[in-house]
């Protein structure tokens, strides 16, 4: 008998409550939450590959890349013949994918600077595994690189044209915008996001700075 048959009952449902709590935890990036109701979750049903998933996705999303690698190589190990196994081995190799080698190019051509060039390939990283079993249309790599680009200059404020880009990745402008959508959508990416920004002032902490003075004020005007 499989050991995943060996869970209990009683486990599997803790398992699902504590996995269904980790995602929701997950979605209001409440991250350290979420990643303890995933453990919990492994905890109770450690032969379950879906919660080593969620995990990976919580632990990129928290900053914690080598745990994240960690928790793909467990699901990969329960799941070694899954049509996304390919896409999670790509993450181990020492060379780029058609993505990152496209994108590099590009780039460094255009004269885009070092650290951006960087942020765009730690984009793609977290994207795959962010979209979890979500597979990835690779047949276009120019799409999903001129994608990266696009997103990472949108960070940076340094925006071209969407035409230019698309003469640059051999590739539709309509394809570009499209997955630029899903990189936003899978990884919540917002303005100058702090995650992909590589400017020495980010606005977004004059903004955080705003909000903090406006509370402490709103404080001092409450107090009798």
């Amino acid at each position: 008998m499989p050991d995943r048959l060996k869970t209990n009952a009683q486990q599997r449902k803790l398992a699902q409550t504590a996995s269904a709590k980790g995602l929701e935890l997950y979605a209001r990036w409440e991250l350290q939450a979420a990643i303890t109701e995933l453990e919990t979750a492994i905890a109770a049903e450690p032969n379950n590959p879906d919660h080593y998933l969620h995990l990976a996705r919580a632990l990129v999303r928290n900053g914690e890349y080598d745990k994240a690698l960690k928790a793909l190589a467990e699901f990969m190990r329960l799941e070694p013949d899954s049509s996304i196994t390919a896409r999670f081995e790509r993450l181990f190799a020492t060379s780029m994918d058609p993505v990152e080698k496209l994108v590099t190019e590009v780039m460094q051509a255009h004269e885009v600077p070092l650290e951006e060039i960087g942020a765009a390939v730690h984009l793609w990283l977290e994207f795959r595994i962010a979209i979890g079993r979500q597979p990835i249309n690779s047949r276009d790599p120019g799409g999903w690189a001129g994608a990266l680009d696009y997103t990472v200059r949108k960070v940076n404020f340094r925006e071209a044209p969407l035409s230019q880009l698309a003469e640059w990745y051999g590739t539709r402008e309509s394809l570009i915008r499209k997955r630029h959508a899903d990189l936003v959508d899978a990884l919540d990416i917002m303005p100058c996001d702090y995650r992909y920004f590589r400017g020495k002032e980010n606005p977004l902490d004059k903004l955080v700075e705003a909000a903090e003075m406006f509370e402490r004020l709103e404080e001092r005007f409450r107090q009798p």
